[in-house]
């Protein structure tokens, strides 16, 4: 399956992440749901696909979800 590369915290806020700072070409999202969870994202064009799945791993294994569930509720692919 392709997934779109260019995620953003626009695609996260359905899962409570907010934008909390932002240092140079970084931003760091917070989430409250289940307890605090944060993540660093690079504001880049594309995402290389280590990354990309290292994020949505990340935050699928903070929502209790698998990486294939979290993908389908994002992307519906």
């Amino acid at each position: 399956m392709r997934l779109p590369r260019d995620i953003s915290g626009d695609d996260l806020e359905k899962y409570g992440y907010r934008i909390t700072r932002q240092t140079g070409s970084h931003l760091r999202l917070t989430s409250l749901i289940n307890s605090e969870h944060h993540i660093t994202i690079p504001v880049h064009k594309e995402l290389r696909v280590g990354l990309l799945h290292a994020i949505l791993s990340d935050i699928a294994d903070h929502l209790q979800l698998s990486r294939e569930e979290l993908v389908e509720e994002l992307f519906g692919k």
